[in-house]
């Protein structure tokens, strides 16, 4: 199976997916790919800023055994600024040559606006009359962006899980590499919450550790 996950920025795959990626890539018979919607551009950021984070992505992508990185390279908290015509071509015909029969993808829900326009982005290119190759569309949840929609209407409601247990403590490690998005708790982004959040989830299915997604469509 192929299965790509969309990642509005790095650490957003890992947070929400890293353990099912991790799963999903521990069978040979899978090929799974990554697409980073951001990048940190010369015009906001340093140059040892930007070096960082594509060293921060290489390790990633080499601990997550991802086929490939895919990345969009649009500016951070951007994307509502982008012209849509020309960001759905472009991944469409990502989608096209990849051929992907799984996508993970970011919550309608999240509070951040690049969140929120990649899975808007993301659904008007996977019509199944153009798309019929996909299969499985599901929303994962990204601790500090999910979980602070005050539209309680338009909240985060799981109804797929992924036993994680053999992986959650690969995923924690992988976290390790965005020291500058990953902070202590009582911070969102921290360890210890992915953690509860993993054992939460866990304990709705009777596991150790989980991940769970909202499916928006299912072909079988």
């Amino acid at each position: 199976m192929k299965t790509l996950v969309v990642a509005p920025h790095p650490d957003d795959e890992t947070l929400g997916v890293g353990g099912t990626i991790l799963k999903r890539s521990s069978n040979k018979k899978n090929k799974v790919y990554w697409m980073i919607m951001t990048e940190k551009d010369k015009n906001n950021y340093k140059f040892n800023e930007i070096q960082k984070r594509r060293l921060e992505i290489s390790k990633v992508k080499k601990l997550l055994n991802f086929k490939k990185v895919l990345s969009l390279g649009y500016p951070p908290a951007s994307l509502e600024n982008q012209k849509r015509s020309l960001m759905i071509s472009k991944i469409k015909l990502i989608l096209d040559n990849l051929k992907p029969e799984e996508i993970f993808i970011p919550h309608y829900s999240d509070i951040h606006s690049d969140h929120r326009v990649t899975f808007e982005i993301i659904s008007s290119c996977t019509k199944n009359f153009r798309a019929s190759y996909i299969k499985r569309i599901l929303c994962y949840q990204t601790i500090s962006e999910t979980n602070f929609n005050l539209k309680k209407k338009q909240q985060f409601f799981p109804n797929y899980y992924e036993d994680i247990s053999k992986f959650i403590k690969k995923k924690l490690n992988i976290l390790d590499i965005y020291k500058s998005e990953i902070q202590r708790f009582p911070f969102p982004r921290s360890k210890k919450v992915v953690l509860s959040l993993a054992n939460l989830r866990g304990s709705e299915i009777n596991k150790k550790a989980a991940e769970a997604f909202e499916v928006m469509k299912w072909i079988s």
